[in-house]
């Protein structure tokens, strides 16, 4: 079933658009282009993780997942997401802790010592 994007009021407010990588310095590595052209250099993963978060998307090197919806729970935003690949159809649970404007933490339910920090590239 898929059903209208939900997003609070407070969700709503938070904006995180844009690239976000691993490795804070190794932005123009991971990505090339800008705007909308924005794309993965074809050797990114060399240099890190990152993904870029669009309106109602996010983007991967592998895999493109469309955010079906959103919760806010105090600093974490709570994302469901139809995720696909070349080869595969997912739904995924995403929890993103807001450390502060250019800075998110990615946090795994049911396992918290495993965390992923995500740092904003400048546009």
């Amino acid at each position: 079933m898929t059903g209208p994007l939900i997003v609070s009021s407070a969700a709503q407010s938070r904006d995180l658009t844009g690239a976000w990588v691993t490795n804070a310095g190794a932005c123009k590595k991971i990505f090339t282009g800008g705007g909308a052209k924005l794309t993965f250099a074809r050797d990114a993963d060399v240099y890190g993780s990152g993904f870029i978060y669009e309106k109602n998307r996010l983007r991967g090197k592998i895999a493109t997942c469309q955010i079906k919806t959103q919760k806010e729970d105090g600093d974490v935003l709570h994302l469901i997401a139809n995720c696909s690949t070349d080869v595969a159809l997912a739904t995924v649970q995403f929890s993103l802790k807001i450390d502060n404007e250019n800075q998110i933490t990615r946090l795994f339910p049911g396992m918290p010592e495993l965390k992923t920090e995500y740092f904003r590239c400048a546009p």
